[in-house]
Parts: structure tokens; C-alpha cells; sequence
């Protein structure tokens, strides 16, 4: 390297004063900064995809929004009267379970326990209806929710 390589001519400022020439960055420096740049490129694209979303929504009209709003409450609406309606009528068939238990002289632990068979039946073994007491439709539903299931009903 000759020395005319490691000159630098500077051009004062337009104030007069003369910029400190900086150190060439290393190689590090480099590669962090190169990094910093990938990531905030990324950073960038998420969220113009982000942006792009929203700007869909905003492109409808607003009757349109305020329309798919109304059918997300009543949906919601109808989900919770239906969860309502199975803790009632869960409720119940528990309270007849246990008087026809104790007609019988079994224990709560033993209802529980055969109620546990009936669902790990059903969770476990194919076709299983309980008698024909669950709609192919119903079966479907758990099929799609027999890994949260399953851990529900767990035997202990």
C-alpha cells in the first residue's frame, strides 16, 4: 500500500471547517450492519403486508364492515346461548345420573368413572355412537377436537 492509497482530500464544509475523516468499517461492522439492514427490510415487509390488510378492510364500505361486525356479534351471541344451554342440560343429566345412582347404591365415583369409558369409547375406538346417541355430525365435531379432547378425558 502506498501512501497515496491512504490519503484522503477532504472538502471543507460550507461553514469552513474540515470533516474528520472517518476509519474504514471492519469487517464486522460491515456484516452488523448488513444484518441491522436485512432485518429492518423484513421488518419493512411485514408490515407493508400489514398495511396492505388494512387497506382492504378500509377499501369496503363502511355498511359492509359494520355488516360483517353485526354477524361476528350474532354468531358470538349464538355461541354463547348455545354454551349456556349445554352447561344447563349438562347439569341436568348429571343430577338425573346421580338420583338413578343412588337408587342403584353407586357412588359418584363410579358414575364418573363409567362416564369416562363412555367418552375414551368414543374418543378411542371408530364408529362408536354410544348406542346411536351421537349424530354422524356430532362424531365429525369431535373428530376435529379429539387431541383437546383426549386431554380432557384423560383416566387418571
Amino acid at each position: 500500500m502506498s501512501l497515496s492509497d491512504s490519503l484522503t482530500i477532504v472538502q471543507p464544509q460550507p461553514d469552513g471547517s474540515i470533516p474528520v475523516p472517518q476509519a474504514a468499517p471492519s469487517a464486522e461492522q460491515v456484516a452488523a450492519t448488513e444484518q441491522a439492514a436485512q432485518a429492518l427490510q423484513a421488518r419493512a415487509q411485514e408490515l407493508q403486508n400489514q398495511l396492505e390488510g388494512l387497506q382492504q378492510i378500509l377499501n369496503k364500505p363502511l355498511s359492509e364492515i359494520l355488516a360483517d361486525r353485526e354477524k361476528a356479534l350474532e354468531a358470538a351471541g349464538a355461541w354463547d346461548a348455545f354454551g349456556a344451554m349445554w352447561v344447563l342440560s349438562q347439569r341436568a343429566m348429571r343430577r338425573v345420573a346421580m338420583d338413578l345412582a343412588a337408587q342403584q347404591e353407586l357412588s359418584e365415583a363410579e358414575v364418573v368413572a363409567r362416564a369416562m369409558r363412555y367418552a375414551n369409547a368414543v374418543l378411542n375406538t371408530e364408529d362408536e355412537t354410544l348406542g346411536g346417541s351421537i349424530a354422524p355430525a356430532q362424531l365429525a365435531h369431535i373428530a376435529r377436537h379429539k387431541a383437546f379432547l383426549r386431554k380432557q378425558f384423560r383416566q387418571g
